[in-house]
């Protein structure tokens, strides 16, 4: 199972991610960011948790301008 971590304000990306099947984590603080597959964070916020410049091998997603769906086909392009 892929491990996700979203931004806890993409509350609707989380449920779309739970639904797909996969396991998701909620981004809170840098360490959450370590041991998940992708990252899915909104453009404000990206880098207030310093989430861009930890050394995570983590994709990261910008969700600002998408839906669910689009995350979705985001994060299987990225994890195929």
């Amino acid at each position: 199972v892929k491990r996700i971590g979203v931004e806890q304000s993409l509350t609707n990306i989380q449920d779309a991610l739970r639904e797909k099947g996969y396991e998701v984590v909620s981004l809170q603080t840098e360490s959450d960011a370590q041991n998940v597959d992708c990252c899915v964070v909104t453009g404000m916020d990206s880098n207030v948790m310093g989430i861009q410049n930890t050394t995570t091998n983590a994709s990261i997603i910008d969700a600002n301008g998408l839906s669910a769906n689009d995350v979705l086909n985001e994060i299987e392009n990225k994890l195929s």
